[in-house]
């Protein structure tokens, strides 16, 4: 994993666990509102962008290595 790509992923996590928190004293159609209109999509765009990070690390990791080689 990157290091850009577990700082975001814990940074996800860490939203997740505030989320949770805040949801013990804000339960209501507003609050399950704000978390199906930004929070689930949030998580879903990082995620996906965290497999595209590690794609690119991936990538980058070869192109590196092949350049070394040469």
């Amino acid at each position: 994993m990157s290091a850009q790509s577990g700082r975001l992923q814990h940074a996800l996590k860490t939203l997740r666990e505030k989320w949770e928190i805040a949801t013990e004293t804000w339960d209501d159609p507003a609050s399950r509102d704000f978390e199906k209109n930004h929070i689930v999509p949030l998580e879903h765009t990082a995620k996906h962008a965290i497999i595209g990070m590690e794609k690119i690390s991936e990538v980058l990791g070869k192109i590196r290595a092949q350049c070394k080689e040469d």
